[in-house]
């Protein structure tokens, strides 16, 4: 079975597309299937279970930034998301744990470029004042976020190999264990589809489903679940652009809110589409898709939000932090 324009549109106005998407990709309950990833706990108090159910017993709690070796994944009980993961010692449910994989990098140790964009490749790592590991200690880094890498030092003392990195919304350098981020190449970074003609290219976000589908014409190239706004950050609905665009970009409303504060460093595959920064974009900060919990933002999954930045215009060039082109971007419907 497929999905065509008419039908998806058809679909969201009777509001039956989460149930026809679902059924596409429905999994058989309890079905269990390997996994290659480890997790990591995105908050601290995280419940591990005896078994895939809320009211089993409750075995401990898990403190934040902490690796779980998984062994599998299944469908287990509850309401948008049922997936769980079966570890040594439990079972643990997926909206808090990353998906993540501890891969180390051989440094690299002359950029091409003036900035070369990098993309954490470990569970985690902290950003230094200096390049030593005994420095002062700046932000923590996650699994799949992505920053701008300006120089390389060698430390004298150890050998150890640092990658200076910038923020632009802080205005600083930090610097960052070499073997922690993998530098991206251009082919990694290059336009999808790009003799597509532009005006063909669609976005939709369904807000009651919480999908996100691309189409090309008449094809559907992308479905992924999304988290959309939630209380009084609902995504506003409506015909918008992707018209500014940045593939890494420091997220926080610190300065503009009294509560629910939040600092997100390196957020990944930015593609905005209103002028007061609501954005479809990768998320490394919960794995809970399915329901509205952002504020404000279209959530998704790194690879979803990879493959869109990369799929709609306009075009960032590779030194390019960001981008504003207004009246220049991809087709988004948010209904």
């Amino acid at each position: 079975m497929s999905l065509s324009r008419r039908d998806v549109l058809k679909l969201i106005g009777a509001g039956l597309l989460s149930l026809v998407l679902t059924e596409l990709c429905r999994q058989d309950a309890w079905a269990e299937a390997p996994v290659s990833f480890q997790g990591r706990t995105t908050l601290s108090g995280v419940p591990l279970y005896e078994a895939p159910s809320f009211r089993s017993r409750q075995v401990r709690l898990i403190g934040k930034d902490q690796v779980l070796e998984l062994q599998s994944q299944l469908t287990g009980e509850g309401d948008h998301n049922r997936l769980w993961y079966r570890t040594v010692d439990g079972y643990v449910h997926s909206a808090n744990v990353q998906l993540v994989r501890t891969e180390v990098q051989a440094p690299v140790l002359t950029l091409l470029r003036q900035r070369v964009l990098g993309e954490v490749t470990v569970p985690f790592s902290d950003t230094r004042r200096d390049y030593s590991p005994h420095a002062r200690r700046a932000y923590r880094v996650y699994y799949g976020s992505t920053h701008w890498v300006t120089g390389v030092a060698v430390n004298p003392n150890d050998g150890s190999t640092w990658y200076r990195i910038y923020d632009f919304y802080l205005k600083q350098s930090f610097y960052l264990d070499a073997t922690h981020l993998r530098l991206l190449p251009d082919e990694e970074l290059a336009p999808l589809s790009p003799d597509v003609p532009p005006v063909l290219k669609v976005i939709y976000v369904d807000l009651a489903a919480q999908y996100v589908l691309a189409f090309e014409d008449d094809r559907l190239v992308l479905q992924a679940r999304c988290a959309t706004g939630a209380g009084r950050t609902r995504t506003p609905s409506g015909r918008f652009e992707t018209y500014h665009k940045g593939p890494s970009i420091h997220m926080t409303n610190q300065g503009d809110a009294q509560t629910n504060i939040y600092d997100l460093p390196g957020v990944p595959w930015v593609s905005f589409f209103t002028g007061s920064g609501v954005a479809l974009h990768g998320t490394y900060w919960h794995n809970d898709f399915g329901k509205p919990r952002s504020h404000g933002c279209v959530n998704l999954p790194n690879s979803a939000a990879r493959f869109l930045y990369r799929w709609t215009t306009p075009v960032v060039p590779l030194e390019t932090h960001y981008l504003h082109r207004p009246r220049e971007g991809t087709r988004v419907h948010v209904a």
